[in-house]
């Protein structure tokens, strides 16, 4: 997430010294990277063609049953997360966190808890939490597997209302599969990887700029192990996505369309898009 949006700090100078004061570094970097982002809009919209058997294509990939066996859980799950969130008093989907965040959707959920359940992951990263609901997928799909751990990179909000609000939908579910490490993915996902000997699956959906997108995946990649997965949600906010497999090379990609609880009309299609990169088992890590 967007932890520290300038126009925030001008409005609010009194909070944002206290913010500055305890992490000059966090805070630099995170303006910085909105000014960068803000930049990028400027230019033209990358544009790309969802395919919409991407769901049998994925299956036929990793060489599991399709129709999945697997959808009956996934949707019992989904209806189970979506009711307790609006039971607190969220209304989960578009634009519901910090004002201007969406919730995983379910096409982009169900594409990573698939992989989770058919390739058995033990390691999962992902940046950005908010509600938690790709957080809660991955780690339903890990306990299912009885076998995992994801390592999850935010920087939450400024705000201490939306601060109280991340990760609610995971609660307190999971803790021994689950590490929560608070900052930007530039300064924390390197360590990161450095610390672990592989990944399977790599899960972006932080700060959706080209330059973030090919900052997490240049980096996700290496690590990720033959016959691994990276999943990039909002692929059609930037160019990152295709710049990655213009120059990279042994995977196949796919474009998929996403599924908001509710139109998201800052969409060009009112949905979205997110992308699937799947390492062939051939390729060098």
């Amino acid at each position: 997430m967007l932890g520290l949006p300038l126009h925030y700090l001008l409005r609010n100078p009194v909070v944002g010294m206290a913010v500055l004061a305890s992490d000059p570094v966090q805070v630099w970097t995170t303006v910085q990277e909105n000014y960068l982002a803000l930049r990028e809009r400027r230019g033209p919209q990358c544009t790309y063609q969802a395919e919409p058997d991407w769901e049998m294509k994925l299956h036929r990939h990793l060489d599991a049953p399709w129709p999945c066996p697997l959808r009956p859980e996934f949707d019992k799950l989904w209806s189970q997360v979506v009711t307790e969130l609006e039971d607190k008093g969220i209304r989960p989907g578009p634009q519901s966190f910090d004002g201007s965040w969406n919730d995983g959707d379910a096409g982009f959920v169900r594409a990573f808890f698939c992989l989770a359940r058919h390739i058995r992951p033990s390691n999962v990263i992902e940046t950005g939490v908010a509600h938690g609901f790709t957080s809660r997928f991955v780690l339903e799909a890990l306990a299912a597997n009885d076998n995992g751990h994801l390592y999850s990179i935010d920087l939450p909000p400024i705000e201490k209302f939306w601060q109280s609000e991340v990760g609610v939908a995971v609660g307190g579910r999971f803790p021994h599969r689950w590490s929560y490490i608070k900052g930007s993915s530039r300064r924390h996902l390197p360590r990161l990887l450095a610390s672990l000997p592989q990944i399977d699956i790599f899960i972006h959906d932080s700060l959706h700029s080209e330059r973030n997108v090919r900052f997490e995946l240049d980096r996700a990649w290496a690590k990720v192990r033959p016959g691994g997965a990276l999943v990039v949600d909002d692929v059609d906010a930037n160019w990152g996505f295709r710049s990655f497999t213009e120059n990279f090379a042994g995977h196949q990609s796919m474009i998929c369309e996403a599924e908001p609880l509710r139109p998201d009309m800052r969409r060009f299609n009112q949905k979205g898009l997110f992308g699937i990169l799947l390492k062939e088992p051939t390729a060098n890590v």
